[in-house]
């Protein structure tokens, strides 16, 4: 198997894994699981007549998403209680805010650490009550520990001593350093109450909050997956709110995000058939090729290929988080600390 169309194909139309011979299926499960997409292929082919020999298969994964499912919504629990006697407003993100929300983008996926944001003042306070309350940091080098704090958009990174689990403290969505500048005081005044008490991002800026993360932070190493959360918001929102599109198109202009969200949107169509009517994303650029290209960039084994397109695009994600002199001194310093 030469990319990982078939995985694209089989989440776009459960229909097409009914050609597969046992060597396929194989070659399926192998490039879902790389791509952290085996629960969400699973429960798009649970209507499907599959082989008796991959129902275990498929029950397993529902099972272990299952799981993560519960695990994630207890660490956001966890951290809620910690962070009670603060009285700020926690927003969720990525996958643990898609599952506490109860949407569709939720269903079936992979969540691995549990992504929250605050207010850019409330962080010292929040830094402090969580390590109070059993975790610690990952990254006690002075160098990257300054480096987070001048320059990301997020803490260094903190795990709990007992639970062995990660949290990322955002108090925006993208590096300071990066040319998009997100507005992080509009995405908090926009966000909707759960009835936990901790908070999501509005529909539109929660689409383009996963739309920054994959075009415009990093090298699109896990896209397709990003890429399926982008095609389940879309529909979804799209579907319960006529004005959506027009939301979406002023946010988008707010976070300074529309060229990647017409990208994101271009992507969508082409890979996974999103139904983009209502908002115009453009007709189709030749780097598009090369975004699709990254993203199959996978065999029937599940290892990656095309190392060349790889490395273009890890590349690119560095530049896109800072100006060229301190790129090439945080370079420097990293490889001599190396």
């Amino acid at each position: 198997m030469r990319n990982g169309r078939p995985l694209v194909d089989a989440l776009r139309d459960p229909e097409t894994v009914l050609q597969l011979d046992s060597a396929g299926w194989t070659e399926l499960f192998s490039i879902a699981r790389a791509e952290s997409l085996i629960g969400s292929l699973a429960h798009r082919l649970a209507d499907v007549a599959v082989p008796d020999a991959v129902k275990p298969v498929l029950k397993d994964a529902i099972q272990a998403t299952d799981l993560a499912r519960l695990q994630a919504l207890w660490e956001a629990d966890c951290a809620r209680r910690a962070l009670v006697p603060l009285h700020c407003k926690v927003l969720l993100m990525k996958g643990t805010a898609y599952v506490a929300a109860d949407l569709d983008a939720g269903i079936g996926r992979s969540i691995g650490d549990l992504d929250i944001m605050v207010a850019r003042d409330q962080l010292p306070a929040v830094e402090d009550v969580l390590l109070d309350a059993g975790w610690e940091w990952v990254k006690p080098d002075p160098y990257d520990d300054e480096y987070y704090r001048a320059h990301m958009h997020e803490l260094p990174p903190l795990i709990h001593r007992e639970r062995d689990r990660m949290i990322d403290v955002h108090h925006t969505t993208l590096p300071l350093t990066a040319k998009p500048t997100p507005n992080a005081d509009a995405m908090l005044n926009a966000a909707a109450q759960l009835d936990s008490g901790l908070y999501v991002m509005a529909p539109a800026d929660m689409l383009l909050h996963s739309v920054a993360h994959l075009f415009a932070d990093g090298d699109l190493a896990g896209g397709l997956r990003n890429l399926w959360d982008i095609d389940r918001l879309v529909r979804q929102f799209s579907e319960a709110d006529e004005d959506f599109w027009t939301e979406l198109g002023s946010r988008a202009k707010l976070h300074q995000l529309a060229p990647h969200l017409a990208r994101a949107l271009r992507l969508a169509v082409r890979l996974y058939n999103t139904p983009v009517y209502k908002y115009r994303a453009g007709r189709t650029k030749f780097a598009d090729y090369l975004y699709i290209r990254r993203l199959l960039a996978r065999d029937g084994w599940g290892r990656q290929t095309r190392p060349f397109t790889r490395q273009s695009f890890y590349i690119r994600s560095h530049w896109l988080r800072m100006p060229p002199l301190m790129l090439a001194r945080h370079l420097w310093t990293k490889w001599r600390k190396g």
